[in-house]
């Protein structure tokens, strides 16, 4: 008789990390790589997180906002449809403050704003650039600062910065962006970023993700009376690039 070899189930999704909830919203820390909602940017891909957390809770949610895929940390939802257009509206109008923390080239000043307008996107993968732009502003703080002995592109060293940001407007990619116009991309952008400095990244630090993380959101809860603040450690692989570069 031939020998049937039972195939084995694919292993489980595993659980979103949930960081906060109450009766009207709920916050996971979204990883790397993984798409809040189906996109024509990507068409073949099957895992949102918007799916695997209605799976995870047994209910349907409705996001309040986006990050970008390659982007890990907070992502807010509402419970219900009401809830998710509030908290919606409440980052349309610049009520949620937002930190993220991301590590750069070079050493940047100890503290800074960038106000400079920026281009909308005519499609969805964001690709064609409109003649109108648009305010943005981003302000930041530098946190700590690395050189290491490697040579790169005409330097002796490589310098790596630690840094905070505290985005005032919402733009499409508007730190990505900000960052790279002040000529100091964010390590692992492939979109905004500078090629030779993710390959240099890659090849000495081992640094295969995007190193932008949404760390804090804090807003005035459209439904009860009290001030919801949010926090969200670095995911386990921006962590692990920290201590590579000896951030």
């Amino acid at each position: 008789m031939e020998n049937l070899q039972s195939s084995s189930p694919p292993p489980p999704e595993p659980p979103l990390e949930v960081l906060y909830r109450d009766e009207r919203y709920i916050a996971i820390h979204k990883p790397s790589g993984l798409l809040v909602h189906r996109s024509p940017i990507d068409r073949r891909e099957t895992r949102f997180a918007i799916q695997l957390l209605r799976d995870q809770i047994g209910q349907h949610v409705y996001p309040a906002h986006r990050i970008d895929r390659p982007t890990s940390g907070i992502l807010l939802f509402g419970l219900d449809e009401e809830a998710g257009t509030a908290l919606s509206v409440y980052f349309q109008e610049r009520k949620v403050k937002k930190t993220y923390q991301a590590v750069v080239r070079g050493h940047l000043p100890e503290s800074g704003s960038i106000d400079s307008p920026l281009h909308k996107y005519e499609d969805q993968d964001g690709h064609k650039k409109s003649a109108q732009t648009q305010e943005a502003l981003t302000a930041y703080q530098r946190l700590a600062t690395t050189e290491l002995p490697y040579p790169t592109e005409r330097y002796d060293t490589t310098r790596y910065s630690l840094v905070e940001l505290y985005p005032h407007t919402g733009r499409r990619h508007q730190i990505r962006r900000h960052l790279a116009h002040i000529r100091y991309p964010i390590i692992g952008d492939t979109r905004h970023g500078c090629n030779k400095a993710n390959k240099h990244a890659r090849t000495h630090f081992n640094i295969h993700r995007l190193l932008l993380a949404a760390t804090q959101v804090e807003f005035e809860h459209p439904f009860d009376d009290k001030t919801v603040t949010i926090t969200c450690p670095l995911e386990a692989s921006f962590q692990s690039a920290l201590e590579q570069i000896n951030l």
